[in-house]
């Protein structure tokens, strides 16, 4: 049995914490899909993000029978701020998880699976080589469903994101989590270039696989910090960004600061559209998994648009 530690993530309480407006809320699931979603979760022994990190679109989601996959366990080795995930001492690695989840997608009739994980800083590959299990597992028992990955930073554990690379998951997910100002109270655990540099690497590796990373507002953000974080985003090849307003999942994470309005949220969109990336999802309720399949369609159609705009070299006009 695992190790859970409770910790106090509480960071700069403002005085009085702004409530929560309109747009934000979100009514309890009651479908029947959904509750058929949740029994096959149930029934393949498997974990998702959906539940574990509270996600607020989890009805939405499950009830269109979309769920996206934890895998290596839900208790995590390190301690962000603004994550309901729970953290302590990890089970070992299920050698048998791999075919659940590709069971799972069957199941579910996925056109397209994300997977993600917790941090598994005690192990050597950082639980890489489980990644490339899951994409392995799908694709031969689903071939046509396309796979995204939103792993880790695999900060400290050499050849671990080549590995997964190497596995050609068809989007590269990496989230960002917040502006390089906010990581010691809000990611300590992490380091902002690092996390830029991965994602720029995944491009290095294999420049066919779409990179994507996503970023929480209202944690005490500027909007000027937000706009350099695209830059750099840009600088690092990546292809999708998504924003979303974070939401405090208990009283002991970091509070929220303010609630940003959807139009500040419009406007992110169409500077991100501005500065270059293919895809630029940008709303208060948007998450890292969040209409991924049709964010994925969108992805190719925009590549493909985008490619057609490029002039011919000189040597191929001749």
């Amino acid at each position: 049995m695992s190790a859970i530690t409770i910790l106090d993530r509480r960071a700069g309480a403002p005085a009085n914490p702004p409530r929560k407006p309109a747009w934000i809320r979100v009514k309890a699931p009651t479908s029947e899909a959904y509750f058929a979603t949740r029994k096959l979760v149930r029934e393949k022994n498997l974990h998702t993000v959906c539940e574990e990190a509270a996600c607020p679109n989890i009805g939405e989601c499950w009830h269109k029978r979309h769920a996206t996959v934890m895998i290596l366990g839900s208790v995590c080795t390190r301690a962000c701020a603004f994550c309901n995930v729970a953290t302590g001492v990890p089970d070992p690695v299920d050698p048998d998880e791999p075919a659940r989840v590709a069971e799972l997608a069957l199941a579910l009739s996925l056109d397209h699976v994300v997977i993600t994980s917790v941090d598994r800083d005690d192990l050597e590959d950082g639980g890489a080589f489980q990644f490339a299990r899951c994409i392995e597992a799908i694709r031969k028992a689903s071939p046509s469903t396309t796979i995204e990955v939103l792993t880790p930073d695999f900060r400290g554990k050499a050849g671990a994101l080549e590995i997964v690379v190497a596995a050609r998951p068809d989007v590269y997910n990496h989230n960002l989590e917040t502006v390089p100002r906010l990581y010691r109270t809000v990611r300590p655990g992490a380091r902002y270039f690092h996390s830029l540099r991965l994602l720029q690497r995944v491009k290095e590796l294999d420049p066919t696989i779409f990179t994507k990373s996503g970023i929480m507002v209202g944690l005490g953000e500027e909007k000027e910090e937000v706009i350099q974080v695209m830059d750099d985003l840009r600088c690092a090849d990546v292809d999708f960004l998504t924003i979303g307003q974070y939401l405090q999942p208990t009283p002991r994470h970091h509070p929220v600061i303010r609630f940003v309005e959807p139009a500040e949220f419009e406007s992110y969109a169409r500077i991100g559209r501005a500065k270059g990336f293919l895809l630029v999802a940008s709303s208060p309720l948007t998450r890292s998994s969040y209409h991924a399949g049709e964010d994925f369609a969108r992805l190719k159609a925009a590549r493909l648009a985008a490619s057609a705009l490029r002039p011919e070299p000189p040597s191929a006009r001749f």
